[in-house]
Order: C-alpha cells, then structure tokens, then sequence
C-alpha cells in the first residue's frame, strides 16, 4: 500500500512533464510575441527560476544570524550585531555544492574579512589620507573575480567589509580586536552550522544540477515540436539560438558540479557514477535532438516522402518532453525505480520508429534518443557507450592555478584587469563625499557603487536597475515593518522571516533578492543605531543607493567603455575556429569510427556549442547595449550563428548515418572535410579573405552528397555575410 508521501511524489514526477509544456509554451509564445533577437527571457532583470529557490538554505542562513540576533538581545550586548552581520555575509557567499569547494571560501572570507575590518578601522583615522590605500585594497578584492565566481563573490563581500569599516575610527585598541574577534566568531558559527550541524544532502546540488540538464532538453523537445510544423526559417534560428544555448549551459554547470563531486567522494561513490551516467547521455540526447532539428529543418511541408518521417518524429515530440520530465523528477527525488507506463511509452516510441524505412534518417536519429532514454532510465551501459564527463585528471597544482589566471589577465586587453582599475578609480571620489558627509549610512553609496559596476557596460546598466529598483520597493516595505515593529525584539522577530525568504530566492531572482535583502539589513541597522527611525534609514538607503547607481553607470561610461561590438569580432572568430575544429573531428570519425575519434568528435562538438554560446552572450550584450555602433556587423555576427547553429546540426547528423562510406566516396569525404575546415579557419583569421577553391567531386552516395551540399552552401553564406559586412565598414 503507497504510502502518502510515495504518493505526492508520484504526482510530483508525473506533473513534471505537464509544467514543463505549460512553461515552454508561455516562453516560446512570449518569444515569438516579441520578435527580437534580443528577446530572451531568461536574461531580463525581472527573471525568476521557481526552481533555484531553496528554502532550506534560507532557513538555515536566517538561523545563523537570528542566534546572534538573539544572543544580542539576551545579553544587552548591541557589539554582537557585528557578529549577525558576519554570520549573514558569510552565508552570503557561500558558493554552494561539494564541501571541498566551499570550505576556502569560506574561511578565506572569514579571516581576510577580520583582518580587513581592523586594519581599516585603524586607517580611518588618517582621514582622506586612508582613501588611496582603501582603492588599492578595492582593486585587489575586484580582481579576485579572474579565479572564478566563487572568489568574485568574497571579493564584493570583502569590500563591503572594507566600506563598512571605513565609517569610522576605531576609538581604541581594545575595541578593534573586540569587533574583529566577533566578526570571526559570527562567520565560524555560520561556517559551523552550514558545513557540520546543518548538511544539505551532498548529493543534492549534483542532482539538481543533472535535472536542471534533462527539464532543459524536455523545453527543448517541446519548442522543437510547436517549430517543426511552421516551415518558418526564422523560428528555426530563433529555437536554436535560446534553447540550444540553454542545455548547453546547464550542461556546462552540471557537468562543474560533477567533477567536483568526483575529486571529493571518488569515482568509487555509486550516486557520482550515476550522475556521470546520466551527464554523459544528456549530452548524447542533446546531439540527437540537433540532429533531429537539423533534419526536420530540411523537410518541406507538401514533400510526400518525408511525410512519414515527419510524423513518427511529431509523434515523439509529443511523448519526450513528459518523459524527460519525469526522468528529471527522478533524479532530483533520488528514485531509481523504472515504472512500467515510462517502459511502455518507450516502447511506443521505438515501434514508431520501426515502421519507417531503415534507411531514413529519422529512423537512425530515434533510435539514438531511444537508446539514450533506456541508459538514462536503466543506468546500463551498453557496449561503445563512453562516459566522458569525469574529471580531467588531478587538477593542477595550488601554485599554478593562482599563477595561471593572474600573469593571463594582466594585460590592458583585460577585461577584468580594467573593470578593477575602473572600480577603484571610481570608488576614490565616492569615498571622498561620504568621508566628507561623516554619517552612519553613507558607506551605502560606495558599497552599490562597488557591487553595480560589472566589467561589461550592458551588464552593469542592467544592474543599475535591478539593484536600485529592488532597493527603493525594499525601502517602502522596510518603512512599512518599522511602522510595525518597535521593540528589539519585535524587530529580531520580523528578521527571521525576511532572512528565510531573502537567502531562498538569492540565486532564482537578484531583483527580488535585492528587495527583500533591504528590509533585512534596515532592520539590522536599526537595532544597531538605537533611536534611528526605520523610515529615515529607508530613505536614505534608498538615495544613497540610487547616486551610487547612476554613478557605477557613469563609470562604466567614462572609464575605458567596453562596448561589446569592439568585442565582437574576436569572439566571432572562436566560434568560426571551433567549428572548424569540430567539421575536421565528425570527417575523421565518419572516413574511420574508433573511441579515441568518437571523444575527439565529442569534445570538439562541446567546444563548438561553447563558442557558439559565448558568441550569443556577446551578442546579447551588445544587443542591450544604448550605444550599438557597427550596426552591420551585429547583423552579420546574427545570420553568422544561426549558419554555424545548422553547420553543427548537419555535422551531427551526418555522424548518426549508420551507413559507412563506400570506398570511391572516402577520397570525395575527405576532400570536402578539409575544405569546411580550411574555410571557416580562413574566414577566422581574415574576414575579407575569398573561401579556397571547393574540390570538384560529391560523393556518389546521395544523402552524404546532399549534406555536403547543404554544409557547402552554409559555408558560402558565411563567407557573403563578412565580405558585405566588410564593404559595408
């Protein structure tokens, strides 16, 4: 007899599918609503993935720093606040996942955090003479962000730190060690209660991160099926260009997630290898969905002959979005029941695929997916089924992985290094008014200065809104709880609650993170500042946080403006180099298939959607961006993707013919394969260059000619596309 909670999660599997299509039909009519490359939902401000709230790490954040709360209040002692605010930080920047991943986090911003609070306490007393030193010091923290997201997090952390203590001078001694020592004791016991008294699942973040992979290729499959039946060109390179980028993303975050994993529990641990597992065949059902999009894209609607293709293929677009649904509910539920009603929807889909010709297309992609969808379903590893989503051997060593991005990113070209420089320059004359205002909230200023500018300027105007917008609607509720609250303790009773919810939504929506955030650090204030009025605090936050604002703005416009369109061209030409890396690995692996060309075609396919993703987030930016300049060379870089999105989806396929060539077409493949390859690196190197002369034979066989045909002609528009952009600039 099933139990009541078997139940529920047999509703939650099986309702997986069902939200799955509701969502991806209000995206992709939103989408097409609003007809623009720029279009992308999942990049507004305004955001939200239901998925990424986490209310357990909220409770567990807000317990944290309503203990110390609490202990304030219980002694009399209001220096304990001090201890809240490190407890909340150092929740804050918590990068999440495997316990080896965090702990340097944390303990790196938990003494480098003391020892900045007291060392610029001290320099306070200098005056304006501690501004040049406290720039120095905000530059270091902001180029922290070159060793990745989680050190960018300590480093915005630690200048907090750093504004917070320049409010004022240490009075004495004494004092100094005192709030430092508590700021270590607030960050351990956050430290303590989020890595021993309080363990997450360790598993959990790999199998949310895997299921985030398959609810992705479930969008996917449902937008393909709405856009296999419209014949439109456009909504084919508007589908590739959002869902695409989206598995491949989640992809990429899963896949970090799991080596993590595997270098901590060792490839011994059973749940590891089984998210290996269930990686590695996502990433295979990702290449026979494109393929499959490949191959519908090429059908035309009145064509008899692909009529029967075309509908067995409709039919399993309309069962795969529910069933990888379902399979994602699984793995985030840590079920490896297999329930006869998914074996016999399977089944369905491969007895469509039976009643095609053998040699269709269609019928060779589908059993693919089928193939796929049992490992993923069974965890059974069928002969020639290579998992390659392990860790890349033992990671460098601690010296070299500090040295290897530094001597990289000191170079003016540098991104980073210039958004550091900007940073600080910028951070000088703000310190100067609020040293010069010598107030209690001033350090709000600097501190959204700080936090609002990014290294892009798209970014950081998108930022600006976000923060200012979330800040001035957390203001009026913080106005609204301190109307409410008056006593210390009503005031720590309204803080749990906003820290639960704050901390829960941190990484589903910055905006509504912002605005909750607010009220909770108002509160905090004031039981901090007695006799402070909530509404002024809320008030001046909100004034404050606006000037900081427009001048992160101001900044980015002023100081060395990276304008994406400058960039663009250098990313167009990794993505050209990439696929013509991956158009030599699938020719090597179609003219002689062995393992060690199956994993060199594979790795150079990633890196090709890489590309082509980093490509997209360029143009994203620069798309956003009020100043466009080079409008002819946005266009271009936009036709230049969708043509390289189709050159892969060819290529892969072309991999799942299962036909092998015959022997007086292999010099034919050959020739063409090199010629795809040297053209798209000729096109890299030089834009205006002409493509080299193609070789004059097609294979004989007629599938393989009319793809060569159709990579040929992608290549050739390509080629146009950068000779007009070229006359036109």
């Amino acid at each position: 007899m099933p139990t009541r909670r078997h139940l529920a999660l047999r509703a939650a599997r099986h309702g997986e599918g069902r939200l799955i299509a509701r969502r991806a039909r209000l995206i992709s009519g939103l989408r097409r609503f609003l007809a623009a490359p720029q279009a992308d939902l999942s990049r507004l401000p305004i955001a939200l993935d239901l998925r990424a709230i986490s209310i357990a790490e909220g409770v567990r954040a807000a317990l944290s720093t309503a203990v110390m709360v609490a202990l304030a209040g219980w002694l009399g002692w209001p220096p304990l606040m001090q201890s809240a605010l490190a407890a909340l930080f150092t929740c804050m920047c918590d990068p999440g996942g495997p316990v080896r991943r965090r702990v340097p986090a944390l303990l790196s911003f938990t003494f480098l955090g003391a020892v900045t609070l007291l060392a610029f306490g001290f320099l306070r007393g200098l005056g304006y003479g501690a501004i040049p030193l406290a720039c120095l010091a905000v530059f270091c923290f902001s180029f922290l962000r070159v060793y990745g997201q989680a050190a960018q997090q300590v480093g915005a952390l630690l200048t907090v730190v750093l504004l917070l203590a320049l409010d004022r001078p240490w009075p004495d001694a004494a004092t100094a060690f005192t709030m430092a020592g508590l700021f270590v004791a607030g960050s351990l016991w956050a430290v303590l209660l989020t890595l021993v008294i309080w363990r997450l699942h360790p598993y959990r973040p790999v199998r949310r991160a895997v299921a985030d992979v398959y609810r992705a290729l479930a969008l996917l499959a449902d937008d393909l099926r709405r856009t296999s039946g419209s014949g439109d060109e456009a909504a084919w390179e508007a589908h590739a260009r959002a869902y695409r980028r989206r598995v491949r993303e989640a992809l990429e975050q899963a896949r970090a997630v799991v080596r993590a994993t595997l270098r901590q529990r060792g490839a011994q641990s059973p749940r590891a290898a089984q998210s290996l597992i269930r990686l590695e065949t996502a990433e295979q059902l990702f290449a026979a969905l494109i393929a499959l999009e490949e191959t519908l894209a090429q059908y035309q609607p009145e064509s008899p002959q692909a009529a029967p293709g075309r509908d067995v293929a409709a039919r399993l677009l309309r069962r795969l979005p529910s069933l990888l649904g379902v399979l994602a509910g699984f793995i985030l539920h840590d079920e490896a029941a297999r329930p006869a009603r998914l074996e016999r929807a399977i089944a369905a889909i491969e007895a469509g695929f039976a009643t095609l010709a053998p040699g269709d297309p269609v019928a060779r992609i589908g059993a693919a997916i089928v193939d796929r969808l049992r490992i993923a379903f069974t965890l059974s590893l069928p002969a020639g089924f290579l998992p390659a989503a392990g860790p890349d051997g033992a990671p460098p060593p601690l010296a070299e992985r500090l040295r290897g991005p530094l001597s990289a990113n000191l170079s003016p070209a540098s991104a980073a290094l210039r958004h550091a420089a900007r940073t600080a320059l910028v951070t000088a004359p703000a310190l100067a008014i609020t040293f010069r205002e010598n107030g209690t909230y001033q350090h709000w200023l600097t501190i959204t200065l700080v936090l609002t500018m990014q290294p892009y300027f798209a970014v950081t105007l998108q930022r600006a809104m976000e923060r200012i917008g979330g800040t001035v609607l957390g203001g009026l509720l913080a106005a609204l709880l301190t109307l409410i609250c008056h006593t210390p303790w009503q005031i720590a009773g309204a803080l749990f609650p906003l820290a639960v919810i704050a901390l829960s939504v941190r990484t589903a929506s910055f905006g509504l993170y912002i605005m909750l955030l607010t009220p909770l650090i108002v509160l905090l204030s004031e039981l901090g500042h007695a006799g402070a009025s909530g509404i002024e605090i809320a008030a001046m936050r909100a004034a404050y946080t606006l000037a900081g604002g427009l001048l992160a703005v101001a900044g980015a416009l002023i100081l060395w403006p990276s304008w994406e369109p400058e960039r663009l061209a250098g990313e167009l030409a990794a993505a050209l180099r990439a696929h013509a890396c991956h158009a030599r690995a699938e020719f090597a692996l179609l003219l002689d298939a062995d393992a060690a060309r199956l994993a060199a075609a594979e790795a150079a396919r990633r890196g090709a959607g890489i590309a082509s993703n980093n490509l997209e987030a360029s143009l994203a930016r620069a798309l956003n961006e009020p100043r466009r300049g080079r409008q002819a060379m946005l266009d271009v870089a936009l036709v230049i993707d969708a043509a390289l999105r189709r050159v892969a989806g060819r290529l892969i396929a072309m991999r799942l013919d299962a036909s092998v060539p015959a022997a007086e077409d292999r010099i034919a493949l050959a020739a063409w394969g090199a010629w795809i390859a040297v053209a798209l690196e000729t096109l890299a190197a030089d834009t205006a260059a002409a493509l080299p002369p193609p070789p004059e034979r097609l294979p004989r066989e007629s599938a393989s000619a009319e793809a060569i045909g159709r990579l040929a002609r992608q290549v050739e528009l390509i080629a146009g596309a950068l000779q007009r952009a070229a006359r036109q600039g």
